[in-house]
């Protein structure tokens, strides 16, 4: 792709607008560690929802959805849409006990509910899952657009990508990841509804003028959120069972994504937050999805079978030159806030859940100064890890199937039981995440396309035709039973334990207190509830 001088200048002036954005946002508060790692607790709700969003959004969301819209159609974007329905349990289920309890960590709150040792073992998988996935998969995936855009070299790119974002990530905390998000939430906006809105006024003169014109030029089902069929694993049962493990892992139980909420000002922003984010997650079906079904019936003779050129063809072919800049510089919003969020988790991660565990008497400044230089340490091995990201195929499937087979199972599983089932023990969460992590593992190593050209588990005809979302649902039923089990085998936890904690009936967090007004989080889930039920019965 050929960028113009403006282009340049406009991804230039990008670079370092939002590096001096987050310095400035670092400079304008005392460098503490509650201010460096949950942002002084003064988020409101606007900013909490748009850096839920953001720090989601990557590069691998442009790409990777409409790749899937060309490939596969609207179902893709039940990725999109069952995220609202995790994050009103985030906001009603979750985000009440976090806020109340005042952790700052994810795995400190298993520390609560369980014991130090689970505490340990959470940041641990947690670590990993930043370093293989948010940072990782995701560096990789920018990189490979920015050789198709740029030509530069894949090495180079991820090299360039990591020290920007790194700079303002590990000087500011997360005050500077949260502001920068904002700021890159509006760019990324713009740029998808600009490719969308460019997409629909090309489609008279490929001879589509209505909606029924369209889905005669589409394959069958291609503007279908609901399947029957299996086909590619993305049936609606596949999609009803499977995605919730995926979703309360990610929305509810990921330091990289829960600590926005956690920075909150009040229970109530740390609700209304999440609920925004939901909410925002309705958008990218209709802007980042179905271009990609729009470029099907634009470009399919361009595309042919190699969908995953299908963004990069719908800017060459449709954005005018002097906007290409702009796009480009949405692409890097969306990869930046991903890794600069699992940057901060990670030192948040390492300073309190590891150092402050060994070493209580740390101060302030020390947590501050080794949660940067461990943020350092991992984008070296994240940039290191991310040049093999070419060996998974699909670069969605990717980070959506690393978790299902041995991440999200047992933390779902510790996280759900943990506030529901008030008999739940210690060891029965250690014995969970343990064997649940293990299993899964080998189970990952099993179906690497790595080590032979089979997935023995996910190949439909050479191997045993289960879908990684059918897989993490298998997953949350095996390790469900591991807890249970041994929950019922071992003595039960004492009050302190569960008191304040755990919900004491499984509709407490909805029929638990009277409503308060309009603003009240659970007729706001209602009414976000409610428009998700109709638009699954206008795209089914």
């Amino acid at each position: 792709m050929n960028f113009s001088l403006l282009d340049l200048a406009v991804i230039i002036a990008y670079f370092a607008g939002i590096i001096a954005a987050g310095l400035l946002a670092a400079r304008r508060h005392p460098v503490t560690g509650e201010h460096y790692f949950l942002a002084g607790r003064a988020l409101r709700w606007p900013v909490v929802g748009a850096a839920l969003f953001a720090s989601n959004i990557s590069t691998i969301h442009l790409v990777g959805l409409a790749e899937g819209g060309y490939k596969h159609g609207l179902v893709i974007g039940n990725f999109e849409w069952m995220a609202t329905l995790t994050l009103i349990l985030l906001a009603l289920v979750f985000a009440p006990f976090y806020f109340r309890s005042r952790i700052a960590t994810l795995p400190e709150f298993l520390e609560r509910r369980y014991s130090r040792l689970a505490r340990s073992v959470m940041a641990g998988m947690a670590i990993i899952a930043a370093l293989l996935i948010h940072i990782g998969i995701s560096l990789y995936a920018g990189a490979v657009v920015f050789r198709e855009f740029f030509g530069i070299n894949v090495v180079a790119s991820i090299a360039i990508i990591s020290l920007a974002t790194a700079v303002y990530t590990v000087a500011g905390g997360l005050r500077a990841v949260v502001v920068t998000e904002t700021i890159q939430t509006v760019l990324l906006l713009f740029g998808a509804v600009l490719v969308t809105w460019l997409a629909i006024a090309a489609l008279p003169a490929a001879g589509v003028d209505d909606w029924a014109d369209l889905r005669s030029a589409l394959r069958p089902g291609q503007l279908s959120m609901l399947h029957a069929s299996n086909h590619e694993g993305f049936a609606w049962y596949a999609i009803l069972l499977g995605y919730p493990v995926l979703g309360v892992w990610y929305w509810c139980s990921d330091q990289t994504i829960v600590q926005r909420v956690l920075g909150a000002r009040s229970e109530r922003d740390a609700q209304h937050g999440a609920l925004f984010a939901g909410l925002l997650k309705i958008l990218p079906v209709f802007l980042m999805v179905l271009p990609g079904a729009l470029a099907y019936v634009l470009f399919r003779d361009v595309i042919g079978a190699d969908a995953s050129q299908t963004f990069p063809v719908m800017i060459t072919r449709l954005v005018p030159e002097g906007l290409r800049g702009l796009l480009a510089a949405g692409m890097l919003a969306a990869l930046m806030s991903t890794i600069a969020a699992a940057l901060n988790s990670v030192g948040t991660l390492v300073a309190l859940d590891v150092v402050k565990q060994l070493r209580p008497m740390t101060s302030d400044r020390a947590l501050v100064r080794i949660g940067g230089v461990s943020a350092v340490v991992l984008m070296c091995m994240a940039m290191a890890w991310s040049t093999q990201g070419g060996r998974f195929g699909s670069i969605f499937e990717a980070i959506n199937k690393m978790p299902a087979q041995f991440l999200a199972p047992p933390i779902t599983t510790v996280f759900v039981w943990g506030v529901f089932f008030r008999r739940g023990t210690n060891a029965a969460a250690l014995t969970t995440l343990g064997l649940g992590f293990g299993l899964g593992l080998i189970a990952f190593l099993v179906d690497l396309p790595a080590f032979g050209e089979t997935q023995w588990i996910t190949d439909p005809v050479h191997g045993l035709g289960v879908s990684f979302m059918m897989q993490a649902w298998w997953g949350f039923c095996l390790c469900s039973a591991i807890y249970a089990g041994v929950s019922w085998l071992t003595p039960r936890p004492a009050a302190a334990q569960v008191e304040g904690i755990t919900w004491e009936s499984p509709w407490a967090f909805v029929a638990g207190s009277r409503l308060t007004g309009w603003s009240d989080p659970r007729l706001l889930a209602g009414l976000l509830l409610g428009a998700m039920t109709v638009l699954y019965a206008i795209f089914r």
